[in-house]
């Protein structure tokens, strides 16, 4: 199970649903495991690279991470605290193996030697970085994407591309009517309503995790 750079990637992050994490329990259900990597790894990967580790470290991150879910499902319950703190927590720990991995001299300044086993695998996470925060980014970014692939299997193609023209790469209405041959009025139109349609899925999105 090998992720490849967010950049390179095609596939939108997908929603979570909130029944999948009870049918993980079931080691057999492959479909299942890859719907959790698919809506996970870009997530926990984006983490592990802003964290300072190298792509390979990041994917190794990955792939930690969803074993020791894996291993862990059973274990897991609702009552004691979100799915989301819960994922945060673990792959905050195989983040903190991989520093703890490297030689003292790839990480001068850091604690990432092993002298001292009795160092938290938290405390080799390195100084001034925090994973609360990049976690929290990267799961809004990645609630908007899942929010933008749902309205674009929902809406005509030629709709979205004027959305997509005129929202995320912020060309001018005036530009947008040229390129795409419509008027406008209809970039405008299109805009307002996509628009709204987007937070709506936001808010859906949300409410699965």
């Amino acid at each position: 199970m090998k992720s490849v750079p967010p950049e390179k990637a095609g596939d939108a992050f997908a929603a979570t649903r909130h029944s999948l994490v009870e049918r993980l329990v079931n080691w057999e259900d492959q479909r299942n495991w890859q719907d959790f990597f698919e809506t996970y790894w870009r997530l926990i990967y984006g983490v592990a690279r802003k964290s300072g580790l190298s792509d390979a470290e990041a994917q190794d991150v990955v792939q930690e991470t969803v074993i020791t879910v894996a291993k862990n499902i059973s274990k897991y319950e609702r009552s004691a605290g979100s799915f989301k703190s819960w994922l945060l927590h673990t792959t905050r720990w195989r983040i903190a193996d991989q520093f703890r991995k490297r030689s003292p001299a790839d990480c001068p300044g850091n604690p990432c030697d092993d002298t001292d086993r009795a160092t938290a695998p938290i405390d080799r996470v390195p100084d001034g970085f925090n994973l609360q925060a990049a976690w929290d980014e990267e799961w809004q970014s990645n609630v908007l994407a899942a929010a933008l692939e749902r309205v674009k299997r929902k809406v005509d193609p030629k709709r979205y591309q004027i959305f997509d023209c005129s929202v995320i790469k912020h060309w001018p209405a005036s530009k947008v009517a040229a390129e795409l041959k419509v008027s406008i009025a209809q970039v405008y139109l299109v805009k307002h309503r996509l628009s709204a349609l987007v937070k709506k899925e936001v808010a859906a999105v949300e409410k699965r995790f």
